[in-house]
C-alpha cells in the first residue's frame, strides 16, 4: 500500500469535517493522521490528511471528495513538492540512572526541554514522520509517561497555494 498525504479546503462551517472523514471511511482507507485548522482566513479551513491505499481507490476518493459542497478545492502533497512536519511532546520518566543519557539522545535529536521535574522531563521535537518515529523507538529504551503527537502539516513548495486551484 501506498501512503499520500492531501491537503483540502474547506468552508469552515459546522459538520464539514464529518462529511470529509465520512468519505473516507467508505472508502475503507485508515487515516494515519489529520490535522485541521483555519487557514490565513477565518471562512476557510484547511483539512491536511495522511492515509494509506491504492492509487485507483486515491483518486476515487479526491473525485468524491469534490463532490462535496464545503470542499473548495484539494491539492496530494509528497516530499518533493512540500514541506512538511509534525509536532511531538513526549514526557520520559526522570531518573538519575538514564537521565544523562535521554539528554544525550534528545540532543542529538535537536529535541528541546519544554518541562522538567523532579520525576519527569519533557521533550518538544518537530520534524518529518519518520524523524518522530525514530525520535520515539530510540526513547523505548528507556521509560515514556505519556506521548501527544500532531498529525502532519504541509504546505506546497514555491508561490502556488492551494487557493490558486480553489473550485468557488
Amino acid at each position: 500500500m501506498n501512503r499520500y498525504t492531501v491537503a483540502v479546503l474547506v468552508r469552515n462551517q459546522f459538520g464539514v469535517l464529518n462529511r470529509v472523514t465520512s468519505m473516507f471511511r467508505r472508502r475503507q482507507f485508515n487515516i494515519s493522521a489529520l490535522t485541521v485548522s483555519e487557514t490565513e482566513s477565518n471562512e476557510f479551513s484547511r483539512i491536511t490528511v495522511m492515509f494509506e491505499g491504492e492509487e485507483n481507490n486515491k483518486q476515487q476518493l479526491i473525485n468524491q471528495l469534490y463532490k462535496l459542497p464545503d470542499v473548495c478545492s484539494i491539492k496530494e502533497l509528497d516530499s518533493e513538492n512540500s514541506v512538511s512536519c509534525e509536532l511531538l511532546l513526549i514526557k520520559m520518566q526522570n531518573e538519575p540512572a538514564t537521565r544523562e543519557d535521554i539528554r544525550v539522545a534528545a540532543d542529538a535529536f535537536g529535541a528541546k526541554t519544554v518541562d522538567y521535574a523532579r520525576e519527569s522531563i519533557v521533550f518538544q521535537l518537530t520534524g518529518d514522520s519518520r524523524r518522530i518515529d525514530d525520535f520515539i523507538t530510540l526513547m523505548k529504551d528507556y521509560t515514556i509517561l505519556e506521548i501527544c503527537r500532531t498529525g502532519i502539516v504541509s504546505l506546497e513548495k514555491g508561490s502556488s497555494t492551494i487557493r490558486k486551484i480553489t473550485n468557488l
